[in-house]
C-alpha cells in the first residue's frame, strides 16, 4: 500500500513538473535584461527579456518580440539550450504513457507484476533524464547570456523551469526507488482466505 501510494505521488508531481517544462520551452522570459536600473530602463523603454525564441522590449503598453530564427548565427548555448528543452519535452510524453499504464486503477488484462515494474522503472528514469535536460538548460542560459548582457533579474520562465524540472527529478527518483520489488508491483495487496464460506472473509497481507 505505500508503494502504490508513493508512485502516485511521484506520477503527480512528475506530470505537473512535465507541465512546467512544456511552459519554460514556450515561453520567453527566461531573463530580464537592462544596461541600467529596472525604474530607468522601464522610463526609456529598455527593459528586455530574452529566451529560447525570440528577443522581447517591454515597453509601457507594448510587449514586442524580434524572433531568433536565424540558427546559423545564433549563440551556441541558445541553440544548445533549444536542444536540451526540446529533448526534456520529448521524454515527458513516453514517461508519463509509461507510468498511465501501471497505475493501480489500470488494468491491462492478466499482466504480470515484473511487466508493470520494467515500465515503472523505464518511465522513472526517463523523467530522471527529462529533470537534468531542464537543470541543466536552466543553468546553462543564464550563465551564458549574462556574459552578452547585463542581467538584472530572472524571467517567470526560469523559475517555471527550475521547479518543473525539481518536481520531475524528485518524481522520478521516488518511482524508480520507491516502488518494490517486480514480483510483488501491481498486485493486490491482500487477498481472501480460500475455504471460508462466511460473509465474512479473512483477509491476509503479502509480505
Amino acid at each position: 500500500m505505500v508503494a502504490t501510494c508513493l508512485h502516485l505521488v511521484g506520477f503527480v508531481s512528475s506530470f505537473v513538473g512535465w507541465i512546467g517544462v512544456i511552459v519554460t520551452t514556450a515561453t520567453n522570459e527566461w531573463v530580464v535584461t537592462c544596461g541600467y536600473t529596472i525604474t530607468t530602463c522601464r522610463k526609456m523603454d529598455e527593459l528586455g527579456s530574452k529566451g529560447l525564441w525570440a528577443d522581447c522590449v517591454m515597453a509601457t503598453g507594448l510587449y514586442h518580440c524580434k524572433p531568433l530564427v536565424d540558427i546559423l548565427i545564433l549563440p551556441g548555448y541558445v541553440q544548445a539550450c533549444r536542444a536540451l528543452m526540446i529533448a526534456a519535452t520529448v521524454l515527458g510524453l513516453p514517461a508519463v504513457l509509461l507510468l498511465l499504464t501501471v497505475l493501480p486503477c489500470i488494468r491491462m488484462g492478466h499482466e504480470p507484476g515484473a511487466a508493470k515494474y520494467r515500465r515503472s522503472q523505464l518511465g522513472g528514469i526517463l523523467l530522471i533524464l527529462l529533470a537534468l535536460c531542464g537543470i541543466i538548460a536552466t543553468i546553462w542560459f543564464p550563465v551564458s547570456a549574462h556574459r552578452e548582457t547585463t542581467i538584472v533579474s530572472f524571467g517567470y520562465s526560469l523559475y517555471t523551469g527550475w521547479i518543473g524540472s525539481a518536481l520531475c527529478l524528485f518524481g522520478g527518483s521516488v518511482i524508480v526507488c520507491c516502488s518494490g520489488d517486480a514480483q510483488s508491483f501491481g498486485e493486490n495487496r491482500f487477498y481472501y482466505a480460500s475455504g471460508s464460506s462466511s460473509p465474512t472473509h479473512a483477509k491476509s497481507a503479502h509480505v
